[in-house]
């Protein structure tokens, strides 16, 4: 990935979407399914279609990707296939499209359906570069045409009832954060040779989607200062990683992330959103505030019933489980969004911020010094 320094990206074209978490209009009743075009046939596009086949709202009304595996795949699935995305756009004319290529292709693919006045959801992260994001953001509000990025947590209810919480002033003042993001990632995973080099490894891969939920609960980071290392693997890209980032409220939170450890602690294991990872009984995050603290996904919140001070007792209340596919409830938020009810719940300029705090920390890992970030505006 190419490095840019964090502080060339002062200020961008383009605006942040008001607050996106209620339907401006209501949805209709007995529409057709909304075609979508799939750009790109991996592993996470491979996912979505999986979802888009029994949905609603959505369909996939063909796929753009090079590869002769993607074609036998969408062949079985009865997709029509394309070679490239312009190919499909045009022949296709979509309703919307998703983007879910390598990240190094996001711009192109983004652009294309930009100038095609195409409503696109983007995997994260929205880019690879700043540079890549902030294209995709200024083209998307020139053209005035909805950028999405897929930070699916967000989608989540449980980050839905923590944000309600900490909005409604049960934590009072946010104070602190700590995150946890560390699990063991089998030998074949880093067969991949991607995977082995910079950019595949967990800061970016992983820890982005803990940048994003803080950011969603807390607001925007201001500075970052981090260390990172690779003694265990000794690959180019890190394999554990710490952080502490700034918010512009004042909080500070923690972060750490390792693919190399025997823990339970990580929100894919704690939170249930995918099935194909053995559900843990577990709390990988915590919100503190001056009124009360919060542990996710278990969304148990800790308050003084009484007199405070660290003498008293505290009492914990427990919510009802949350259990809903965030990946599901974002193809519904994306057919919405392309037809004007809703605005995104994570916009092109918020899944740049987002990645403007993760390539944070690698630079300042690499420097040894914080990292300011300037707002992109």
């Amino acid at each position: 990935m190419e490095h840019y320094s964090i502080k060339k990206f002062g200020s961008i074209m383009g605006r942040m979407n008001p607050d996106p978490t209620s339907s401006a209009h209501p949805a209709p009743a007995a529409a057709a399914r909304l075609p979508v075009a799939l750009i790109g046939g991996g592993q996470i596009g491979r996912m979505h279609a999986e979802r888009a086949v029994a949905h609603p709202d959505v369909r996939f009304c063909g796929v753009a990707d090079p590869s002769p595996a993607t074609r036998d795949w969408a062949a079985a699935y009865g997709i029509p296939w394309f070679a490239d995305a312009a190919s499909l756009l045009d022949a296709t004319k979509p309703g919307a499209a998703l983007v879910a290529t390598p990240n190094a292709l996001h711009r192109d693919a983004a652009l294309a359906c930009i100038d095609r006045g195409v409503p696109v959801l983007v995997e994260k992260p929205v880019a690879d570069t700043l540079q890549a994001g902030l294209d995709i953001v200024r083209a998307a509000a020139r053209a005035g045409v909805p950028v999405l990025v897929g930070h699916q947590r967000r989608h989540n209810p449980i980050a839905r009832e923590a944000r309600r919480l900490v909005q409604a002033g049960v934590l009072g003042r946010p104070v602190a954060a700590n995150v946890l993001a560390a699990w063991l990632k089998p030998d074949p995973y880093f067969n991949a040779a991607w995977r082995r080099e910079k950019g595949g490894g967990p800061v970016l891969i992983n820890l982005i989607h803990d940048v994003d939920l803080l950011r969603f609960l807390l607001g925007d980071v201001v500075s970052v200062q981090a260390q990172s290392s690779s003694a265990v693997r000794g690959f180019a890209v890190e394999d554990t990683a710490a952080a502490v980032m700034r918010f512009a409220n004042g909080a500070l939170a923690t972060l750490l992330t390792t693919d190399t450890a025997t823990t339970p602690w990580n929100w894919d294991l704690a939170a249930g959103e995918a099935a194909h990872y053995p559900r843990q009984d577990i709390d990988s995050h915590t919100l503190m505030g001056t009124e009360g603290s919060l542990t996710l996904p278990r969304l148990a919140v800790w308050r003084y019933p009484g007199a405070r001070g660290w003498h008293e007792m505290l009492a914990v209340t427990r919510s009802v489980p949350h259990t809903a596919d965030p990946y599901t409830e974002q193809l519904r938020h994306l057919r919405a969004v392309a037809e004007g009810r809703e605005t995104p719940l994570c916009s092109g300029l918020d899944g740049l911020r987002t990645l403007q705090a993760t390539l944070a920390v690698h630079e300042s890992a690499q420097s040894g010094a914080p990292v300011a970030l300037e707002p992109l505006q």
